[in-house]
């Protein structure tokens, strides 16, 4: 008798693990604002619809995701990002998410269509990831088929090709293990199916990143505590020429109390983590610092991403300031993205030890760096 139960309990286990779950969409098991999305049939299945061009957001209910296979069909009827949050926290203001950009006809070239990023304080930090973006082939009439894999730390992104993942994300970055399910967007979702822990041998724990075998990034930095920092305020800087007492300096001073701070695995020194949202129509200004030795004096030069705006001093002396302010003409790249792409300069080192010090101030939804020399010969990162 012992031994049918164990018997039972196994066959049981082995039902539910990796068991298909099919998920009706309609009231019984999703959330929804009835004035946004409405409960449809559409190619004869059931499904779910932005009502007059709304952008909506519908919740699972009683489900918590960790480890699997999520699977749905979104078909494109409006502008927007439509895309699936997951490992959500019970307030929302955590988790994960994959997004479409929908903006028109794309080709698998465009690298923008794709977008995975981590939210932290209800900050999604696409802004701070651009790694984790990619084209794909995208129908802009009828279904579009997504297959999310996730393990662990890992995740494989199908879209329609389900021989070749669209996207490989080799750290998901918001540090939770489990949470809820949410689709959004102006646009049609169906099919929606999830398969508890089958995983394809997807490993679970964190993969290669391209600046893992990199010794040339800063990633050893202190930071102080981020202060207010209102539009219209510039940087109070002693400038040559004028009176010292002329100028109220904004820099750190004998009390400021600096932690120790490392970079995360793309070398990205991630401010949001620490200090959360900036809230909107807000300015915050934080300082980062790092100590730099070399053998002879130098010249080296500095590649610099960062989001939202830089200054940069070295030995106490403004060397380098800039904008990438999003949506305006002193945005870099692509929509004002913090890459390591943004700006370079010259780096003047002397002789021993050289304090590289960066006020760092955000305003729009990421805030971070991330720096790297050209060349490290003579040179030690303290």
């Amino acid at each position: 008798m012992k031994n049918l139960i164990i018997v039972l309990f196994i066959h049981c286990s082995l039902l539910t693990f990796g068991q298909t779950q099919k998920i009706p969409m309609d009231a019984s098991h999703w959330k929804h604002d009835n004035a946004k999305a409405a409960f449809i049939t559409h190619r004869g299945v059931s499904a779910i619809k932005a009502k007059d061009g709304a952008y909506y957001q519908i919740f699972l209910k009683d489900h918590v995701f960790a480890n699997g296979t999520i699977e749905f069909d979104v078909e494109l009827i409006g502008r927007g990002f439509p895309g699936i949050n997951f490992r959500m926290s019970e307030d929302h203001k955590n988790g994960e998410i994959f997004y479409i950009r929908s903006f028109g006809k794309v080709t698998p070239l465009q690298r923008t269509t794709l977008q995975y990023a981590a939210v932290l304080d209800s900050v999604n930090l696409w802004d701070i990831t651009d790694e984790y973006q990619a084209g794909a082939t995208i129908h802009q009439e009828g279904w579009n088929h997504v297959k999310l894999v996730i393990n662990g730390k890992q995740m494989r992104v199908y879209v329609n090709n389900m021989e070749r993942p669209a996207m490989i994300v080799p750290k998901l970055e918001s540090l939770r293990e489990a949470g809820g399910i949410s689709l959004s967007g102006n646009v049609i979702y169906g099919n929606f199916e999830i398969k508890p822990n089958v995983t394809e041998g997807l490993s679970a724990v964190e993969g290669y990143t391209s600046t893992y075998n990199e010794p040339r990034y800063l990633r050893n930095w202190h930071v102080s505590a981020p202060i207010d920092f209102p539009f219209g305020k510039d940087l109070g800087v002693a400038m040559p020429g004028v009176p010292g007492d002329k100028v109220k300096s904004d820099l750190p001073d004998s009390t400021t109390v600096w932690n120790p701070l490392q970079a995360e695995s793309r070398a990205m020194v991630n401010l949001s983590r620490n200090f959360g949202l900036t809230k909107p129509g807000n300015r915050r200004l934080a300082w980062l610092k790092t100590t730099i030795h070399s053998e002879t004096a130098q010249v080296r030069e500095l590649a610099l991403g960062f989001s939202d705006e830089v200054w940069v001093f070295i030995n106490g002396k403004l060397l380098f300031l800039d904008k990438n302010y999003y949506g305006t003409p002193s945005q870099k790249g692509f929509r004002g993205r913090a890459t390591i792409e943004n700006a370079s300069f010259k780096l003047p080192l002397k002789e021993g030890e050289n304090e590289i010090m960066i006020g760092l101030a955000n305003y729009f939804f990421g805030w971070g760096l991330v720096a790297r020399l050209d060349q490290m010969d003579g040179i030690t990162i303290k």
